[in-house]
C-alpha cells in the first residue's frame, strides 16, 4: 500500500508536468522529487532499510528516465536547453547524493531506534525490578521488625552500603559500630505463647525433610492466621510460637483477637495432625498487660518483647492443657464470656512460682470456635509469599523476553515519549505521566538542549561512534557537489579548479584518517593482535582523539561545511550577471533562442543547497542549536541570492507550478528542506537525549537497585546464616523448601540471670548483648559460629552450620581474641588430628571457647560498671551456659516471615543444660565433655541431673579457673564417680 501511494504521488507529479508541457508548451521542474525521497527515508513506516532504499532508488530512476524522455523525444528541441545530457547527469548525481544521505539517515535511525528500544527496555525492566525489589525489601524488613523501628534501621543500612569503606555483611555490623537499641512501651496488649506438645518426638523420629514440611505447614498457617487476626508474630523459639495483639496499632479487641488466633491455631494443628498422621497438640497461654518491645544488640537484629506480663503469658502456656487456651483473669475480663466454654485453670498454674508472685485466677477456654474465630487457614506447601528470585548475583542476568512482555511493561513503553512535541486539544483528556513530563521539562522546546548545562556539556562530550560514517557520507556528498559544480561551470578558471582540488583533498584526508583504522582491521583479517608501525598508531590515536573530543569533531564538521560552500560559491563566482541580462534582452528583441544556462543552472544550485542543508543536520553530537543556526543562515543566504543578488537569473528559470514565480519555487524548496530536516532532526535529537537522560537515570536506578539488593541480602543475613542465603534464594526461586542436616553441630544457650525486666535493665542488657555480638563478629571471621537468636536474656548460638568449617581452621589464622589464640595453640596437635579424622569434633571446643569468652566479656562489662555511678542492682555478674553437641536438622519455615531455626536433640539438651545449670558455670552433656577432654579441657562430673523428657542423666561442668581460663585435663577419661573432684557448686 505504501508503494502504491508513493508511485501515485510520483506519477501525479510527472503527469502534471507533462500535461502543461504538451498543452501550454510550458516546461516545469518536478515538484515532489526531493520530498518523495525525504518521505520514503524519514517518515514512511517501512520496516526494512533495504525496502526503503529500493523504493527510493526506483523513484529516482523514474525521474531520470522522465528527463531522458524529454531530451530524446522533444519535437521543438527545447529539451536540449531544459533537460540536456549534462543536466540529466546533474540530476543523476543530485539524486545519488539524496539517496546516499537518505540511506545513511535510515541506517543510523534504525540503529538509534533499536538502541533506544534496548535502553528504554532496560530502563523499564530495571524500574519494574526495583519496584518489586523495594516491595520485597519492605515485606522482608517488616517480617523482622515493625515499621516504626524498621525505617531508621533501613536508612542506616543504605547509608552504610553507600560508604566507600563498606565492609559489613550483617545487619548492624560495620567498621564503625553503632547501637541500634530501640525500645518502646506498649500498655494495652495481649501476649500469646503457643507450644507444640510431643515436639521432642517430632525432632527425633522425623527426617529433616518431613520435619521442615510439617513445621512449615504449621507455622505458615499460623503466620497467615496471625495476619488475618491482626496479631504480630514475634519469633519462634524451637517449638514455641509467640505473638502479640494490639502491638502495631492500638486495638480495643486485642484480647479477643489473641484468643481467636489461639483457637484457630488449635484447629489448624488438629487438621495437620490428622492429615499427616501425627500425634501432636498445642498448649496456648494468653495474658493481657504491658510490655517492652524493640531491638537490642548489634548483629542479627531481632524484634523481641520483655516484661513481667510476658513472663506470665509464657508460664500460662507452660502450665496450660493441650487443646485449650489458658488465659488469665485479666484477659478473660476483656472477652465476651458467652462466646466460650470456660473451665477453671490447671493445678500446675496454681502452684507455679512465677504466677504465684502475681496472684491471679486462670481459666481454660474450650476449643469450640466462635463465629468470628472460625478461621482455619490453609497454605500451599513450599510456596512462600516472598518472591526473591531476582535477588543476588543473578539479578543482572534477568532478561524478560520481548514476546512475553507483561501488561505493565507495555503500559510503561506506551508512556515513553518519542517526539517531544505534544498536540492536544483543550477539551481532550490525557493520562499524565509525571516522571516522563519531568524528563521532558528538562529539555528545551525548540533547540532540545538540556536546561541543566552540566548535563548538556557531558552529553556533547560523549564520544561519537558513528562519526566515521558521517565523514564518509560527507565525502560522498562532497564528490557529488564537485561534479555538479564542474558540469555547471564548463569554462572553469584556474582558481576554481584549485578550490575544487583543495576541497576534494580535505574531504579525502578526513576520510582517510577516520577509516584508516577500520581498513587496517579488515585487511588484517580482523586480527586484533597484529602490531602496527608508529605512523599507523599515530593515525589511530588521532582518529580516537577526534572521535572523543567535542572541539575536534566540531572543527571537522565546520571544515566540511566550509568545503561545501567553497565549491558552491564557484557557481556564483563564474557568473557574469550583466552579460546574462544583456543576452536575455537581445534574445527577446531579436526573437532568437539562447542558452538559458550560460551563467549557471538555477535548479542545480538549489538542489546543491538542499544537499548541503541535509548534511548540516547529519552529524551527531553537534549542538542542535548550532546546526539549526547554520541551517537558518544557509536558508537566509540562499533567499538573498535568489531574490536579490541573482534575482534576474532565477526569475527566468523554470518553475514547479503554473503561475508560481520561479524565485518563490526555489525559495520554497530550500525552506521546506530546512523545515523538514529541522523537524526530523529535532525528533532524533529529542530521542537521543531522552535515551541519554534515561541512561543517566538508569545508572542511578541500577545503583539504587544494587543498594536495595545488598540491603535484601543483609536482611536475609539477619534472618539466615551466611552460608544459607545463596542456597535459600535458589530454593525459593524453585518454590522449594530449604532444609539441611548436620552430623556434628555444637549448640549453646547462655542466660544472663537476675535481670529485672524494666527499661534501665534493658539498657544494660543491650550493652551486654552488643558486646557479645562484637565478640561473635571476631569468631565469624574464622569459624562458623552463628547467632541463632536472643530470647529475653538468653543468647543462643551454634557452631558447625557449614560443611566448610574444617577449611576455616588454619595454623596461620589471626584469631579474634588473644585468649582463643593462646588456648588453641596449646591443643593444636589434638585439633589437627581431629580435622584429619574429619569427625568435626572441633565444633564443641570452638563453642566452649566462645562461651568462655562470653564470660570474659561479661566480666569486663561488670568491671566497667563498677567504676561508674550506677545502680548496682541493674548489673549482673552472673551467666548460666549450657552446651550440647550432636546431629541436628535446620531449615527455613514460615510464610510471609521466613525464619531459620535448628532442631534436634542437641538443641533440646543445650536448653536443658542451661536451665538446669548454675550461674558462672558451663554445663555440658557427657558426649560433649568427652569431646572437650580430647582437646585438653578438663570437665568435672556434676552428677545425675533431672532433664525433662530424658529423666536423670549425667552432666558435667567445664573446668574454669579464677582467671577465666580452661583448666587442663588431669585424668585420662571423663569420670562418672560422684566422689571425683568437683567445683564449688555454690558459685564461689
Amino acid at each position: 500500500m505504501l508503494w502504491f501511494w508513493v508511485f501515485f504521488l510520483l506519477f501525479s507529479d510527472i503527469a502534471f508536468n507533462t500535461y502543461y508541457y504538451y498543452k501550454s508548451d510550458w516546461p516545469l521542474n518536478t515538484l515532489y522529487d526531493v520530498f518523495v525521497l525525504c518521505m520514503i527515508y524519514m517518515f514512511l513506516p517501512i520496516p526494512s532499510s533495504k525496502a526503503a532504499a529500493l523504493l527510493a532508488i526506483s523513484v529516482s530512476l523514474t525521474y531520470v528516465i522522465y528527463f531522458i524522455h524529454f531530451m530524446a523525444f522533444n519535437e521543438h528541441n527545447v529539451a536540449k536547453y531544459v533537460h540536456g545530457l549534462d543536466i540529466v547527469s546533474i540530476d543523476f548525481f543530485h539524486y545519488l547524493g539524496f539517496n546516499m544521505m537518505g540511506i545513511f539517515f535510515r541506517i543510523m535511525n534504525d540503529t538509534m531506534v533499536r538502541s533506544s528500544f534496548l535502553d528504554r527496555y532496560q530502563f523499564i525492566t530495571e524500574e519494574i525490578w526495583l519496584r518489586q525489589a523495594r516491595r520485597q525489601e519492605s515485606l522482608l524488613l517488616d517480617s523482622i521488625l515493625p515499621p516504626q523501628i524498621a525505617k531508621p534501621i533501613q536508612k542506616s543500612i543504605k547509608e552504610k552500603i553507600m560508604r566507600p569503606d563498606n565492609d559489613f555483611y550483617h545487619l548492624g555490623t560495620s567498621r564503625k559500630a553503632e547501637n541500634f537499641m530501640s525500645i518502646q512501651i506498649h500498655n494495652d496488649v495481649s501476649i500469646l505463647y503457643a507450644d507444640l506438645v510431643n515436639y521432642t518426638q517430632l525432632t527425633t523420629t522425623l527426617t529433616v525433610e518431613k520435619l521442615v514440611k510439617v513445621l512449615h505447614d504449621l507455622y505458615a498457617r499460623f503466620d497467615l492466621a496471625a495476619v488475618s487476626f491482626k496479631v504480630q508474630r514475634i519469633k519462634f523459639l524451637g517449638d514455641c510460637y509467640y505473638c502479640v495483639a494490639g502491638l502495631g496499632e492500638a486495638d480495643p479487641d486485642h484480647a479477643r483477637m489473641a484468643v481467636s488466633l489461639g483457637i484457630s491455631m488449635i484447629a489448624n494443628i488438629k487438621e495437620v495432625s490428622v492429615n499427616r498422621s501425627l500425634n501432636i497438640g498445642m498448649r496456648i497461654g494468653v495474658h493481657s498487660g504491658t510490655l517492652f518491645a524493640g531491638v537490642i544488640g548489634e548483629a542479627k537484629l531481632q524484634y523481641d518483647i520483655w516484661g513481667t506480663d510476658v513472663n506470665i503469658a509464657s508460664r500460662l502456656e507452660a502450665t496450660g492443657s493441650p487443646g485449650y487456651v489458658h488465659v488469665s483473669g485479666r484477659t478473660l475480663s476483656s472477652l465476651n464470656a458467652e462466646e466460650y466454654r470456660i473451665y477453671p485453670g490447671t493445678e500446675a498454674a496454681q502452684k507455679d512460682p512465677v504466677l504465684q508472685k502475681h496472684p491471679m485466677s486462670t481459666y481454660l477456654l474450650a476449643v469450640i470456635p466462635s463465629r468470628d474465630s472460625d478461621n482455619i487457614i490453609s497454605v500451599v506447601e513450599g510456596v512462600p509469599n516472598l518472591d526473591l528470585q531476582t535477588v543476588g548475583s543473578n539479578r543482572k542476568s534477568l532478561i524478560l523476553k520481548p514476546d512475553s512482555l507483561s501488561d505493565e511493561m507495555r503500559e510503561e513503553f506506551r508512556k515513553m515519549p518519542v517526539g517531544g512535541l505534544k498536540f492536544q486539544f483543550p477539551w481532550s483528556r490525557r493520562e499524565r505521566n509525571v516522571k516522563i513530563e519531568k524528563v521532558e521539562r528538562d529539555l528545551g522546546l525548540y533547540c532540545v538542549a538540556f536546561k541543566d548545562k552540566s548535563v548538556e556539556w557531558n552529553y556533547l562530550h560523549q564520544p561519537d561512534y558513528i562519526f566515521k560514517y558521517s565523514v564518509a557520507l560527507g565525502w560522498g556528498i562532497g564528490c557529488c557537489l564537485i561534479y555538479i559544480q564542474s558540469v555547471n561551470n564548463s569554462d572553469l578558471f584556474y582558481t576554481g579548479v584549485f578550490i575544487d582540488i583543495m576541497a576534494f583533498f580535505v574531504l579525502t584526508f578526513l576520510l582517510f584518517i577516520c577509516w584508516y583504522k577500520k581498513v587496517c582491521w579488515w585487511h588484517s583479517g580482523q586480527n586484533e593482535l597484529r602490531s602496527y608501525g608508529k605512523l599507523s598508531c599515530a593515525i589511530f590515536h588521532l582518529f580516537e582523539k577526534i572521535q572523543h573530543s567535542f572541539v575536534l569533531r566540531l572543527t571537522v564538521y565546520m571544515m566540511i561545511i566550509v568545503c561545501y560552500y567553497m565549491v558552491l560559491s564557484l557557481i556564483l563566482m563564474s557568473c557574469e550577471k550583466d552579460q546574462y541580462e544583456l543576452d536575455i534582452i537581445e534574445s527577446k528583441l531579436y526573437n532568437y533562442d539562447m542558452d538559458p544556462f550560460t551563467c549557471f543552472h538555477p535548479w542545480a544550485y538549489t538542489n546543491m543547497m538542499a544537499l548541503i542543508l541535509g548534511m548540516s543536520y547529519t552529524f551527531a553530537r553537534i549542538p542542535f542549536a548550532l546546526k539549526t543556526f547554520i541551517g537558518c543562515i544557509e536558508a537566509v543566504a540562499f533567499v538573498l541570492v535568489v531574490c536579490f543578488q541573482y534575482a534576474f537569473i532565477f526569475e527566468h528559470s523554470v518553475t514547479t507550478s503554473p503561475y508560481l514565480k520561479a524565485e518563490i519555487a526555489h525559495s520554497c524548496r530550500v525552506c521546506m528542506m530546512l523545515i523538514t530536516m529541522y523537524a526530523k532532526e529535532r525528533q532524533t535529537e529529542f530521542n537521543t537525549k531522552m535515551n541519554y537522560k534515561l541512561n543517566l537515570d538508569l545508572q542511578k536506578k541500577q545503583k539504587s537497585a544494587d543498594v536495595t539488593n545488598q540491603s535484601i541480602i543483609i536482611l536475609l543475613n539477619n534472618i539466615l546464616p551466611s552460608h544459607v542465603v545463596e542456597v535459600y534464594l535458589s530454593s525459593i526461586a524453585r518454590h522449594e523448601l530449604y532444609y539441611e542436616n548436620y552430623r556434628m553441630v555444637s549448640v549453646m544457650f547462655a542466660m544472663l540471670t537476675n535481670f529485672q525486666m524494666d527499661l534501665p535493665s534493658l539498657r544494660v542488657l543491650n550493652d551486654i548483648i552488643t558486646a557479645f555480638d562484637r565478640l561473635l563478629s571476631a569468631y565469624k571471621q574464622y569459624y562458623v559460629v552463628e547467632k541463632i537468636k536472643v530470647v529475653g536474656c538468653t543468647y543462643m548460638a551454634a557452631c558447625g552450620l557449614d560443611f566448610s568449617l574444617i577449611e576455616n581452621i588454619d595454623s596461620n589464622s589471626n584469631f579474634g581474641s588473644t585468649s582463643l589464640s593462646s588456648e588453641l595453640e596449646q591443643v593444636r596437635s589434638r585439633l589437627e588430628s581431629s580435622i584429619r579424622e574429619r569427625n568435626h569434633d572441633e565444633v564443641a571446643f570452638i563453642m566452649a571457647t566462645f562461651a568462655l569468652d562470653l564470660m570474659r566479656v561479661l566480666s569486663v562489662c561488670n568491671k566497667a560498671y563498677a567504676g561508674k555511678p550506677f545502680d548496682r542492682a541493674l548489673s549482673t555478674g552472673e551467666i548460666r551456659i549450657g552446651i550440647s553437641t550432636g546431629q541436628i536438622m535446620a531449615g527455613v519455615v514460615g510464610a510471609s516471615q521466613p525464619h531459620y531455626d535448628i532442631w534436634g536433640n542437641p538443641v533440646n539438651m543445650a536448653s536443658r543444660m542451661e536451665s538446669t545449670g548454675l550461674s558462672g558455670h558451663i554445663q555440658v552433656t557427657k558426649e560433649t565433655a568427652q569431646t572437650l577432654e580430647e582437646f585438653d579441657v578438663m570437665c568435672y562430673y556434676r552428677g545425675l541431673t533431672f532433664v525433662k523428657g530424658r529423666g536423670e542423666i549425667p552432666t558435667y561442668f567445664v573446668g574454669i579457673d579464677k582467671d577465666l581460663k580452661f583448666m587442663s585435663k588431669k585424668i585420662d577419661r571423663v569420670s562418672e564417680n560422684p566422689s571425683d573432684l568437683k567445683p564449688d557448686l555454690d558459685g564461689s
